[in-house]
């Protein structure tokens, strides 16, 4: 790389990474100016506290990273254009395209390290934040579904309940459906399911298996039967948060397993996977998008170009937002919701780069 290379790209990085040093602490403060109240009210130690922190510290950045570092790249070629840097950059024979280079050098190093932050080191801090959550700023909600539980535990066993409680390991009106040829075999029935984890078996209470038979069906019944069912209790109702605490291979597991058993977060796990390649990606187009807009000297100076960067960088979010909710509550391809702002946003990042050169 030239020296002009090295130039650009020592800014495009140094203001990023100092936009990030300077709102984490911001958001840090509000969030714990916020929480102050319920972390005095449970008497959660300090340790517990830095850790969470820390967690939040992870999971903030990389939440926000595409807008701080549109902000960043606005905020220095803006200050290049005031500078009239730019103008003699392009006066000295480089086109626009040679200009652009290390902008993109840059985003290529921001895309590849979030691609390793999103995809293996976010999860654990995903985890600790959300389990921090739900132990003290959330205490009596459900982080799990627990009332109408359907869910098929392999190619040929169904498992209803109506209810679960995954503090005490319990299910309420318990049944197992045996199906093979797409003809039920046999059903097993329970009022009462307890798994003891003691020897990983299960209690059922009531207990009642109907076997199906071409003339009359055979039915046994007990009062309390202890035996071992084809199904591990924690997995069957995961926490409404799970994938945001999957490295992207277990991710990927764990959605084919829950399409499988019919779970009706599909949408939502599916999200969450398709973010974890979407938002490294959109440094791309934020920077192309960034450097289009404020790379004309204009008369306002770089308050219009931060002003317009401003509105670019809310209606890239609130599109996410609005497209990621859609998906969630309907039948609209998680696919299309998670890609349609890259898609919109890279349609206008070319029209304002061929813009901008011309």
């Amino acid at each position: 790389m030239k020296i002009i290379d090295w130039y650009i790209l020592k800014r495009y990085l140094a203001t990023f990474v100092a936009l990030l040093l300077m709102f984490i602490p911001i958001g840090i403060i509000v969030n714990l100016s916020e929480k102050i109240d319920d972390i005095k009210e449970n008497e959660v130690p300090l340790d517990e506290v830095l850790i969470f922190y820390g967690n939040f510290t992870i999971y903030f950045a990389n939440l926000l990273f595409p807008i701080f570092l549109f902000l960043s790249i606005i905020w220095f070629t803006s200050k290049l254009a005031n500078n009239t840097e730019i103008i003699a950059i392009l006066s000295s024979g480089i086109s626009f395209w040679r200009f652009l280079r290390p902008y993109l050098i840059g985003a290529t190093l921001v895309c590849g390290i979030a691609l390793i932050f999103t995809m293996y080191l976010v999860p654990n801090a995903s985890q600790g934040f959300n389990e921090f959550k739900y132990k003290y700023f959330k205490k009596g909600r459900q982080a799990q579904e627990t009332t109408n539980v359907y869910r098929q535990v392999n190619d040929n066993e169904f498992i209803f309940a109506t209810n679960f409680q995954p503090k005490t390991r319990t299910a309420r009106n318990f049944t197992l459906e045996h199906f093979e040829d797409n003809e039920m075999k046999f059903k097993i029935s329970a009022s009462r399911l307890k798994f003891n984890p003691a020897d990983s078996t299960y209690t059922l209470n009531n207990f009642e298996k109907r076997i199906i038979q071409d003339r009359e069906d055979l039915i046994y019944r007990k009062t309390s039967l202890d035996t071992v069912l084809p199904f591990e209790f924690d997995e069957l109702t995961p926490v409404e948060y799970i994938a945001e605490t999957l490295d992207y291979g277990e991710l990927k597991d764990f959605i084919a397993t829950e399409k499988r058993r019919g779970s009706s977060n599909i949408s939502n796990y599916q999200i969450v996977a398709y973010k974890r390649w979407s938002v490294p990606i959109s440094a791309f187009i934020l920077t192309i998008i960034a450097v289009s807009v404020s790379a004309m000297k204009r008369r306002g100076g770089m308050g219009v170009n931060l002003a317009i960067g401003i509105v670019i960088a809310f209606g890239y979010i609130f599109l996410d937002k609005v497209f990621g909710t859609i998906a969630e509550k309907s039948t609209f391809s998680p696919l299309i919701a998670v890609w349609f702002s890259n898609i919109l946003f890279g349609i206008l990042a070319i029209y304002l780069l061929i813009k901008a050169k011309r």
